[in-house]
């Protein structure tokens, strides 16, 4: 079968997207427990969250009524780039003395301008298919593998890639890393298809003026139940970005008869590598989306992404880095695939398909503030109150509790979903 032009440009499109991510994504949390700020992760990546609250929505008005879609794009992934540079290059002058707060300023500036582009991702490709006639709930799922793809090289570019003899996951080097990459998006953005504009002439409401009509999607109470969903699940996203290195890193601390038995290992030597395994299990899960998404629907869909998180962080507790606790390692990273795929993924189609065209960009963005953005946040701080109150930085031998605390609650989030949640293609309203 000939692939068309636009599908390769979406292709490395999306590519370049999730490499900028990837760079730096599950990494940072190791490099900054090497500069003293393990206490600070937490906040890190709450910034993540913190930003998603409003720069997707914001930057899917601007592309809905005043910018087209692919300029914001390009504009968010310069920004994105120079301050991610920036921080890099702090850390670089600053050597041994690294400082929280001019860290965190010129980081929290780059992820305001990153977050706000995964969604505008989305909504650009989404345009650009539609413009050659293919179904983005066919066609898309295949291009997206290769954001994921994007992603694993970026990682193990930075686990493998030593500068001046330390590596990247260990060094700042990977912030430097990202932003070069998001410099290139930026411009690689602008070769994209045109995207439409809503500009409404006529009398106009508030909430039109300002581009605020997605939030009336919280008027239908499946839609509601989505968003609130979504943020409950959001919650998990982050967990395991924040604390996945530096837990299995933990480990070469672990000492039995005066003998550090694990610090050897390739779990410890090797973490980010290893992880990368939930990113190889994304490529094969994506491709899964549209069959699942046509054989059971959007609410089955779901409630096995919200289960899969549920094993995602109970083989982490159960696991080590020996054998054969390593293998429950590899299963958390393979089931990964599903929880996060199955769920960002299908929720996205879901809210392209259900939501007016008018209001799609802001739409992506709203779905994106409720799940990068408070679900992420609340996620993020409580999974830090949960990681301190049980002592790891002390003890490393109690992070499984952190863990079942975390299944724990991905279960109870899963159970009520499952009863609240009506499937929107038995009412008939999804194709």
């Amino acid at each position: 079968m000939k692939i068309k032009p636009i599908t390769l440009k979406l292709i490395l499109m999306n590519f370049l997207e999730f490499a900028v991510w990837g760079a730096y994504l599950t990494s940072l949390g190791r490099y900054l427990g090497n500069i003293g700020m393990l206490s600070q992760i937490k906040w890190f990546f709450a910034m993540q969250g913190i930003v998603s609250i409003f720069m997707p929505t914001l930057m899917g008005i601007v592309a809905d009524r005043f910018m087209e879609a692919q300029k914001v794009f390009s504009l968010c992934h310069g920004l994105a780039g120079i301050f991610m540079i920036g921080a890099g290059a702090y850390c670089a002058s600053a050597g041994n003395a690294v400082a929280f707060a001019p860290l965190f300023i010129l980081y929290s500036l780059s992820v305001a301008f990153f977050m706000p582009t995964i969604a505008l991702n989305n909504s650009v490709s989404y345009n650009a298919l539609g413009k050659e006639g293919m179904d983005p709930v066919k066609e898309f799922p295949p291009i997206r593998v290769f954001g994921t793809i994007g992603f694993i090289c970026s990682m193990l570019l930075t686990n493998f890639l030593h500068i001046n003899g330390v590596a990247m996951q260990d060094s700042y080097t990977q912030l430097i890393s990202s932003g070069i990459l998001s410099l290139i998006l930026c411009g690689y953005a602008l070769t994209m298809p045109s995207c439409p504009v809503n500009k409404a002439g006529g009398k106009q409401t508030l909430a039109d003026a300002f581009g605020l009509k997605a939030f009336s999607l919280f008027k239908d109470p499946q839609f509601a139940i989505f968003f609130i969903f979504s943020m409950l699940l959001g919650a998990s996203l982050q967990i395991t970005n924040g604390y996945a290195n530096t837990f299995l890193g933990s480990f070469a601390n672990i000492e039995v008869d005066g003998v550090k038995i694990y610090a050897d290992t390739f779990a410890v030597k090797n973490s980010n590598a290893l992880i990368a395994i939930s990113q190889a299990s994304e490529t094969l899960c994506i491709l899964l989306i549209p069959f699942c998404m046509k054989r059971f629907g959007i609410k089955k869909v779901m409630l096995i992404s919200m289960f899969a998180w549920v094993l995602r962080f109970g083989f982490f507790g159960l696991g080590n880095p020996g054998m054969p606790g390593v293998l429950l390692f590899i299963l958390s990273c393979i089931v990964y695939g599903v929880a996060f795929d199955f769920f960002n993924i299908s929720g996205s189609l879901y809210v392209d398909m259900e939501a007016p065209k008018d209001i799609r960009s802001s739409a992506q963005g709203l779905f994106m503030m409720m799940t990068n953005g408070f679900g992420a946040t609340i996620g993020t701080l409580a999974a830090g109150a949960v990681v301190e109150a049980c002592g790891v930085e002390a003890n490393p031998a109690n992070w499984p509790t952190a863990w079942y605390i975390f299944a724990a609650y991905a279960l109870v989030v899963g159970i009520l979903f499952m009863i609240l949640f009506k499937d929107p293609q038995k009412k008939g309203k999804t194709a």
